[in-house]
């Protein structure tokens, strides 16, 4: 099983910055997609931003131009810039990564992290 775990969240003033970090151990074998997803009350889990193992990125409409995702494949680890906050980008931020067969490409699954809360206020 493969464990991701979260830091970097915060309060943060707007127009502030912070920076996500989330590392994956245990099972890493045939690590994929990895990315970040947020959540408020009584809304859905939403897409932020994904990278590949390659470095192809995808941003969430609301976060281009603000918010940068990357990552260092020998760490296992995805990281969240998030710059021009705003008070909706309130929310818990949730690590997310895919494992596939390095052979097949089949999926082994889906995992995510326990969620880091980032609040943008004054």
């Amino acid at each position: 099983q493969m464990r991701l775990v979260e830091s970097g969240g915060g309060l943060v003033q707007p127009g502030g910055s912070l920076r996500l970090s989330c590392s994956a151990s245990g099972s890493i074998i045939g690590i994929n997609t990895m990315g970040w997803y947020r959540q408020t009350p009584g809304k859905q889990r939403e897409l932020v931003a994904t990278i590949t193992t390659g470095g192809t990125t995808n941003y969430a409409a609301p976060v281009k131009g603000r918010f940068t995702i990357s990552r260092d494949n020998a760490k296992n680890t995805v990281y969240l810039q998030m710059n021009g906050l705003k008070p909706e980008d309130t929310a818990v931020y949730y690590c997310y990564a895919d494992r596939i067969h390095p052979y097949s490409g089949s999926k082994y699954g889906d995992y995510w992290g326990q969620g880091t809360q980032v609040t943008v206020s004054s």
